[in-house]
């Protein structure tokens, strides 16, 4: 399809790239609502560029959001500064969705173990580790979509690409026997790790949890969450065992509806109120053994969530 000026048709030519460009967006900046910020604009400068004119459209639409995205992060270094507690990504159901065309060995890694790593890095080292080793970019194109050089670009992925390997082998839980669907295994141990918790037994809590086991919440100063990380095991059992009971703080009640999703493609649990979503667990597994969890109650980051893609425990 052709405009009436004899150029591709903007929508139709943009929708072609529109996955991969949400996806990168997505692990730029740690929010889907930003990502999808993020694309529009790009869509925006799409429609009134000389499309005719543009040799690649891929790397044109991939640069343009990674500038935007950069101007972003810019943007918000000052709120993020001054965020309550931790910070954790906007977590996810449908990571396929954000998955680049490209098989690389991060290609469908958005567990939030890398998130946060790459949350750690300079914009610009986030930047070129994306586009090379995600999305499959040249340095040559990396280069020029970041304005510096090839060598300045490879330093930059270098950097990037070390912090990111020292942090992934934590994150070992097996990916889904199928899309969205948390597997019978993982299943088991959380209804373990779910029966005990509302049993308000830590000693069998304790049994399920890596002795270095850490939990981290974000309520964004919005709701009640843990201010710090919380690390060890008899720590962390007792806290999830205050945590669910009510008048230890209301962190639930009778009318929460919890069930098993694969989140960020780890298997996690989504908890649910007649009001919405009011919780995202993620659990890092190895074995038989919880890692980490990683809890989301910040209301704006659970906006998205509906009932698409869960399954009953």
């Amino acid at each position: 399809m052709s405009s009436t000026s004899g150029t591709p048709d903007p929508t139709a030519s943009f929708e072609l790239y529109r996955r991969r460009l949400l996806g990168l967006a997505y692990r730029m900046l740690g929010s889907m609502a930003d990502a999808e910020d993020a694309v529009q604009e790009t869509y925006v400068r799409w429609h009134g560029t000389k499309r005719d004119k543009v040799a690649d459209p891929r790397a044109f639409l991939m640069t343009t959001t990674t500038r935007i995205c950069l101007d972003a992060l810019k943007s918000a270094r000052a709120p993020r500064e001054e965020y309550v507690g931790p910070w954790l990504p906007e977590p996810v159901l449908d990571t396929a969705a954000l998955a680049p065309d490209s098989r690389t060995e991060l290609a469908e890694d958005l567990s939030i173990a890398l998130l946060l790593t790459l949350d750690r890095l300079t914009p610009l080292e986030r930047a070129a580790f994306l586009l090379h080793d995600v999305f499959d970019f040249s340095f040559n194109e990396v280069a020029a979509a970041l304005d510096r050089s090839e060598a300045a670009c490879r330093k930059l992925a270098v950097r990037a690409r070390e912090h990111v390997r020292a942090v992934r082998p934590r994150g070992a839980t097996a990916p889904p026997t199928r899309p969205g669907e948390i597997d019978a295994k993982h299943a088991r141990l959380l209804s373990v790790f779910m029966a005990a918790t509302q049993a308000g037994d830590v000693t069998a809590l304790t049994q399920l949890l890596a002795s270095d086991v850490r939990v981290v919440t974000d309520g964004g100063g919005k709701v009640r969450a843990a201010l710090n990380v919380i690390e060890g095991a008899d720590r962390v059992a007792q806290f999830v065992v205050n945590a669910a009971r009510p008048h230890e703080g209301q962190w639930w009640r009778d009318d929460f509806t919890p069930r098993f999703a694969i989140i960020n493609g780890l298997p996690g649990v989504i908890v649910e109120a007649p009001e919405g979503t009011v919780q995202t667990a993620a659990f890092e597994i190895t074995g038989d053994i919880i890692r980490a969890m990683y809890v989301v109650r910040t209301p704006e980051k659970l906006r998205h969530f509906g009932d698409a893609g869960l399954t009953w425990s």
